[in-house]
């Protein structure tokens, strides 16, 4: 049976900030514990409300959240199809990391 090959990764998704606070908690952690679920978690940085670049669905601002983690090459994939289902969620990333 061969290994599976763990990467690191970072992500950085956009919650919708008109939800109220206690949403935004929510969804922030739904996808936190799927990361947890399917890899190994680093660092969860919450950057907070900020003013989005250029409006997304008539929204000036989001809440920013990155997550570094290490995954299964396969899991980035499904983070992204979760995001996507997500209609709280604005905006996502996923970036493989360079080993250094």
């Amino acid at each position: 049976m061969a290994e599976k090959k763990i990467n690191s990764y970072e992500t950085i998704f956009i919650i919708d900030s008109t939800l109220e606070p206690d949403a935004v908690t929510a969804e922030k952690d739904k996808f936190v514990n799927l990361i947890t679920a399917n890899g190994e978690i680093g660092e969860v940085e919450e950057w907070g409300k900020r003013k989005l670049a250029y409006p997304i669905n008539f929204k000036t601002e989001g809440y920013y959240v990155l997550v570094n983690f290490k995954a299964d090459v396969e899991f980035p994939k499904e983070l992204d199809r979760r995001y996507r289902i997500d209609e709280n969620i604005l905006r996502t990333i996923i970036i493989r990391k360079d080993e250094a």
